[in-house]
């Protein structure tokens, strides 16, 4: 990825990128391959196998700690284009309201019960799935050793919309303020290194401020340490939308950046073989990780925009196809893991076959539930899509995206 690549290509306002969208698509395909390796990985997860390949330590832990904040950051930069498009602030909540809140609702209520069926059976519960559903599903507080309700991976869409209500909100009270001091803190940012080093400091001191004061807890009202992280990530996407400025900084900072995703890379994934699972570990050495994985999320956020900058700002006739498939795909990926693990497990099959059948098995289902959801109106805006399918190009940009 060379530098001139980086600056070369101008990003105006409005204006599709189209190495973001290849990016997004590559985050949630990586998503989705995470949560399957996690079934042999070997570390709790929300069902249990018979298997665990310490092989999958090193690289699952090269990929944990930047996954999600990349998502974020492209979030947050696909949601000042929505910005300018929509023209106005009412106008972008309520259109991010319906493609975040609407699918987060029927997930809870249709997607997510199969998958906590099975968790509580594992716990001993002794009904079936329409019993569990119609009776024991909509309740509030422990059951069965485990929450209720529950978003399980859905979490990220809830994320995603307290972000976008909040800056919403800052926007309506002091729009003119915010993206003024956006602009100003771009411009900051294109001195020197300050891009990769000043955000890692201000991260790592976050995290580690809070984390011996409050418990790492995934939740909306609990989860402080992982907002701390996301949230910022979210806002540097948004910022980055809205300028030219930082993608010259990016082409010019990749090189280092990688060098210290790496490192730091390295140190969480050795953390990871010495203290394998739930072995205690030390505050300092729990501190040394937290670190580690912060500076690599960073550093890594600044590697993959460049890579999308510079390798796939480019059109292709699957490209809008799928962009839009990978939201449907990320809702039901996670509970057909689960069942076809909960399923298969009985006739105990060997790590390879149950790898074959849960890769086939989720793509198969997410092609199923896209396919069908894009065709059905009412159910579209169910499975994040717009409520109106998106217009074919015509005939002559087909050719053009194809040559």
């Amino acid at each position: 990825m060379s530098e001139e690549a980086g600056t070369s290509a101008s990003i105006a306002s409005g204006q599709r990128h189209y190495g973001l969208d290849w990016l997004r698509i590559g985050a949630f395909g990586l998503l989705i391959l995470y949560h399957i390796g996690m079934v042999f990985a070997p570390w709790a997860w929300v069902i249990h196998v018979p298997y665990a390949f310490p092989e999958l330590i090193v690289p699952m832990a090269l990929v944990t700690p930047w996954r999600l904040p990349l998502l974020f950051a492209v979030s947050g930069y696909a949601s000042r284009h929505l910005f300018a498009k929509s023209g106005r602030n009412d106008a972008f909540l309520r259109s991010r309201a319906k493609r975040l809140l609407i699918p987060l609702a029927f997930g809870m209520a249709v997607i997510v019960p199969p998958e906590m069926w099975v968790l509580v059976r594992e716990h001993g519960y002794p009904n079936g799935y329409l019993y569990f559903w119609l009776h024991d599903y909509l309740r509030w507080g422990q059951f069965w050793s485990h929450e209720f309700p529950s978003w399980e991976h859905l979490w990220f869409l809830a994320y995603l919309a307290f972000y976008t209500m909040l800056l919403g909100a800052a926007i309506a009270w002091r729009g003119d303020r915010l993206f003024a001091a956006f602009d100003q803190l771009a411009a900051w940012f294109t001195r020197g290194p300050r891009l990769l080093w000043v955000p890692v400091a201000a991260l790592v001191w976050a995290k580690l401020s809070l984390m011996f004061l409050i418990a790492e807890r995934q939740g909306l009202v609990t989860d402080w340490t992982g907002h701390a992280l996301y949230m910022p990530c979210f806002l540097f996407g948004f910022m980055m939308g809205g300028t030219e400025r930082l993608w010259p900084v990016s082409g010019r900072l990749w090189k280092p950046a990688l060098a210290t995703a790496l490192a730091a890379g390295a140190v969480d994934a050795l953390i990871e073989v010495f203290y394998p699972g739930s072995t205690p570990i030390g505050h300092a050495t729990m501190a040394l990780d937290r670190a580690a994985r912060i500076t690599m999320a960073w550093a890594m956020i600044l590697v993959m925009f460049q890579f999308a900058q510079a390798l796939l700002n480019h059109d292709h006739p699957w490209r809008a196809t799928l962009a839009e498939a990978v939201f449907p795909f990320y809702i039901i990926h996670h509970p057909v893991i689960v069942l076809i693990v909960w399923y298969a497990m009985p006739l105990q099959p060997s790590a390879l076959a149950l790898f074959a059948m849960l890769l086939a098995g989720t793509l198969a289902a997410g092609t199923a539930f896209y396919l069908l959801g894009r065709r059905i109106r009412w159910l579209r805006p169910l499975i994040g899509l717009s409520a109106q399918p998106r217009a074919k190009p015509p005939a002559a940009a087909k050719r053009l995206a194809a040559g």
